[in-house]
């Protein structure tokens, strides 16, 4: 195998930004240099992507590559922020060049759709791993948070959902059709990065459908306080998803399954026309599915299980490969 700075040479190493990417120093030396935008506040978000945990060992090496940067992308999504640069710490064991090109050009691909450069990181030998941080920008009074929900906002999601959960049962089953609408929003997700931004100044709170809506609807309420009630025959499913998994299997995946990455948003009702003709401009809907209320506690949904996915109780909540 190559040496870790062979690998970061070779696959690693974007071409020289132009000045509009705001790193005066990149990829080679002991520190990446920065020149953030005057008058934003940096957002900065790390996740880290583990083999067996957060994506099947064998899935195909591109979607690995954009799969570990469109998690870390999604949390800017949340916070209304513009996505800038990424720094990967990459460790695997001995790859054959094959699988290093997929890797980086699934990651690289991510990178250049979203406009984020891959300014640092580091390659080191051990267990399949990817951990990945992520810096954006955002104007001081357009940054989203999980404390603004207050009673009486509607609570609205982008998307569909279900599709994660949907997606690796369908790997579990024995599909590897990437081209499969589930398997798909699994392994290729997409951070709503434009979303963030077109309702920044329209949200009240906004949180990424990471582990599960109940548990990400948790967040919200903890921070904002009160409660929510649901509407779960509202809830948008994702193609395919009851036909894949039964209507009452479907509905469970969309409320706790995880793995969707889209946003989970409160704001008020009179600037719900507003936000949906934003996101119109983007072709992506948007679906009140309840609303924040003073009572305390989730109400709406009896029986459905709120964990989500937690790494140290796994066992109880499932979600993952």
């Amino acid at each position: 195998m190559h040496s870790e700075f062979d690998l970061i040479a070779r696959y690693f190493t974007p071409a020289p930004p132009g000045p509009e990417a705001g790193v005066a120093l990149g990829v080679g030396d002991d520190c990446a240099l920065l020149a953030p935008t005057p008058g934003r506040r940096l957002a900065v978000s790390v996740d880290t992507s583990v083999a067996g945990v957060h994506f099947p060992a064998e899935a195909p090496a591109e979607a690995i590559g954009h799969r570990a940067l469109a998690v870390s992308l999604s949390d800017l999504a949340a916070m209304g922020a513009r996505a800038r640069w990424c720094f990967m710490a990459l460790t695997l064991q001995a790859r054959p060049d094959a699988w290093l090109e997929a890797f980086s050009r699934g990651f690289k691909a991510l990178c250049d759709a979203t406009g984020t450069t891959l300014a640092g990181g580091d390659i080191t030998r051990g267990e399949l791993a990817i951990g990945v941080t992520v810096m954006g920008e955002v104007a001081p009074e357009a940054a989203l948070t999980r404390g603004g929900g207050r009673p009486g906002d509607l609570v609205a999601v982008t998307g569909a959902l279900g599709g994660g959960a949907g997606g690796l049962a369908a790997w579990q089953a024995g599909e590897r059709d990437v081209g499969h609408p589930l398997l798909a929003r699994y392994l290729f997700p997409r951070p709503r990065l434009a979303a963030g931004e077109a309702l920044a100044r329209l949200a009240t709170a906004a949180v990424d459908l990471s582990d599960g809506l109940l548990a990400d609807l948790g967040h919200i309420l903890e921070h904002s306080g009160g409660g929510a009630r649901l509407e779960p025959e509202a809830l948008p499913l994702a193609e395919g998803l009851v036909e894949a998994l039964g209507e009452a299997r479907a509905q469970e995946a969309a409320l706790s399954g995880g793995d969707d990455y889209e946003l989970l948003i409160c704001l008020p009702a009179e600037r719900l026309d507003e936000a949906r003709r934003r996101l119109a401009a983007l072709a992506l809907p948007l679906t009140v599915i309840g609303r924040l209320t003073e009572a305390p506690g989730l109400h709406g949904v009896p029986g459905a299980r709120r964990l989500g996915w937690q790494h140290f109780r796994g066992d109880e909540t499932g979600g993952r490969p």
